[in-house]
């Protein structure tokens, strides 16, 4: 059981503490309530850009790093379709560095031309380097447009076009900053050797002053039930043949996550997986198959993705795929195959939460999900889940006309 105590500053902050005095270290994790999901279609890419731009120093503060390293802190960020999370570890005595560094940015950015430019041709180079010029790059680019028509998950968190971040004003991205980073839109969860009364004190301090922000009232469309199959071939200079099917799934605030999560797992989780076991394996039509959720907080997508055996057909494997499926759909999981993924589920869920970082990201993350309990539910939801729910989800997310099918051919591009 973690235990959470948490608060709101009059601006809006809200603050998780988890005291753990068996570490000398704190961990301090600043989630903004903002992703890709939540940028304009014709700029796309800029929570993104600003994973980056926030490292690129603040108002008072010229470098970020410097002088966390001098604290013998070290700090990452990321950005996914949901939210931007930034996060770091400290010695317990030097955490007053890390509430200077996080509130300064979230005070004021410091924007330049210089920062921007900088900022900008790095996300480039890596629009480029990760998503054009590697093998199955665009393998997204491709497959959000194809299962989204409507919901702004039909483009990755680097965005949908190179020239967006290209062609990003100063004004463009103050606009968003303003828009985004303030105290209303954020959750600070603070994990390791702090009591409550010392975060409060620095949290009045540091975070208290700054301003109020708007909180940004969500409104995005909702995609559509999808109604037929929908397929796309592409063909790139790739060695393998691959396929991807994306099936629409519930969102991570359904009840239903968790079978859908197990469903997965019970396909893909290892070497005595079914797919591994019968299509990797026995069969060989693939040489590498996962199947997978994207966990979004808006519906997702259950995905299976392989490499194809030279040789084999997308016809065959398709089929494969599929006939795999059938089994879920028609006869219920054995006790002992669900038992066996409830017992890795309940210890990866306690070797996660170990990790104060872990704990930090996982207590923000339910608060942004209206329940920070949920960090402490997890396993008994997981535990729940019994073989019929599998069984009537498979039957549910895996119909034909739910599914988008990108075949990406080996050969040369035409």
């Amino acid at each position: 059981m973690i235990k959470f105590s948490h608060f709101e500053l009059d601006n809006g902050l809200k603050v998780i503490l988890n005291t753990d005095k068996t570490t000398p270290m704190v961990a301090v994790n600043v989630l903004y309530d903002v992703g890709a999901r939540d940028e304009h279609p014709g700029r796309t890419g800029f929570a993104h850009l600003f994973e980056h731009l926030m490292f690129g120093g603040s108002a008072n503060i010229p470098s970020y790093d410097t002088p966390l390293q001098k604290a013998g802190g070290e700090n990452n960020a990321f950005t996914s379709n949901d939210i931007t999370n930034y996060y770091l570890s400290i010695p317990a005595q030097n955490i007053e560095t890390a509430f200077w560094l996080e509130s300064d940015r979230m005070l004021n950015l410091a924007f330049s031309k210089k920062s921007l430019d900088v900022q900008r041709n790095v996300v480039i180079e890596e629009f480029k380097q990760r998503y054009l010029n590697q093998p199955y790059g665009d393998t997204w680019l491709l497959l959000r447009p194809l299962a989204y028509k409507k919901h702004p998950y039909r483009w990755p968190t680097i965005g949908k076009d190179i020239n967006h971040i290209a062609n990003a004003t100063m004004d463009d991205v103050r606009a968003f900053y303003e828009k985004h980073y303030h105290p209303a839109n954020a959750v600070l969860s603070v994990v390791g050797n702090i009591t409550e009364k010392e975060l409060r004190l620095l949290c009045e301090k540091w975070f208290a002053p700054i301003r109020k922000g708007k909180k940004m009232k969500r409104s995005l469309p909702k995609e559509p039930v999808q109604t037929k199959k929908r397929t796309q071939s592409v063909t790139r200079n790739v060695p393998f043949d691959m396929i991807c099917m994306a099936y629409h799934m519930c969102a991570r605030k359904s009840k239903d996550y968790y079978t859908t999560d197990f469903i997965s797992d019970i396909l893909s989780s290892g070497h005595s997986s079914r797919l591994y076991t019968k299509l990797v394996k026995e069969k060989k039509i693939f040489s590498e198959l996962d199947a997978y959720i994207t966990g979004d907080f808006d519906e997702g997508l259950f995905v299976f993705q392989g490499k194809l055996m030279k040789g084999k057909s997308m016809k065959q494997a398709e089929e494969s795929i599929i006939e795999e499926i059938s089994q879920l759909q028609e006869t219920l999981v054995e006790e002992k195959e669900l038992q066996k993924i409830k017992n890795k589920a309940e210890s990866a869920i306690e070797f996660n939460n170990v990790n104060i970082l872990n704990r930090a990201l996982k207590l923000a993350v339910a608060e942004l999900l209206g329940d920070t309990g949920l960090i402490n539910d997890e396993a008994e939801r997981y535990d729940a889940v019994t073989a019929v729910d599998i069984r009537r989800l498979a039957k549910k997310i895996f119909a034909e006309k739910n599914c988008s099918v990108l075949y990406y051919k080996a050969g040369r591009k035409k």
